[in-house]
């Protein structure tokens, strides 16, 4: 038997602030060197767009995410912001430098795994006139761009 698509459940109005950046200048890389003039951009098809300097006083993008539900009572995220396999959805950062010639090439990254996340919340950003909010410190303890997969106490959400 076929499986039937996922249905539209809803749409979640999400915030990611970002707190605490590490400044423009951070190092030394594998070679020695230092990453000058980097930045931090919310994912968007794998792309970092809406990049913001690393000695911002702070950090902020907005979007909305697509919610479905499938008939095992599973629910999926979507659209451009969110990555990852079905079971494996996530939000992510990129951290950029620009180099010599113009480029930005990436040289960390942050997820933050959805599928990790306690299903209320989700329930409760659907209702209307709610959103998600990701508070997050984008220093590290090292004092680098913060990278990897970011938990609490690292990411704060709340549902306002």
């Amino acid at each position: 038997m076929a499986r039937r698509p996922a249905r539209p459940l809803g749409t979640i109005r999400v915030e990611i602030v970002g707190t605490d950046l590490p400044g423009r200048r951070c190092g030394p890389d594998p070679d020695g060197l230092w990453y000058e003039n980097i930045h931090v951009g919310i994912v968007r098809e794998r792309e970092a767009v809406d990049r913001v300097p690393g000695d911002a006083a702070g950090a902020h993008w907005a979007f909305d995410m697509p919610v479905k539900i499938d008939e095992a009572d599973n629910l999926d995220f979507g659209g451009p912001y969110v990555g990852g396999p079905r079971d494996e959805r996530y939000l992510g950062l990129i951290w950029v430098r620009e180099d010599s010639d113009g480029s930005w090439p990436v040289f960390r990254g942050a997820k933050f795994r959805l599928y990790e996340m306690d299903r209320s919340i989700f329930e409760a950003a659907l209702q209307p006139g709610k959103r998600l909010v990701g508070t997050v410190g984008l220093t590290d303890e090292q004092g680098w761009p913060r990278c990897a997969t970011v938990r609490p106490p690292a990411i704060v959400w709340s549902v306002v």
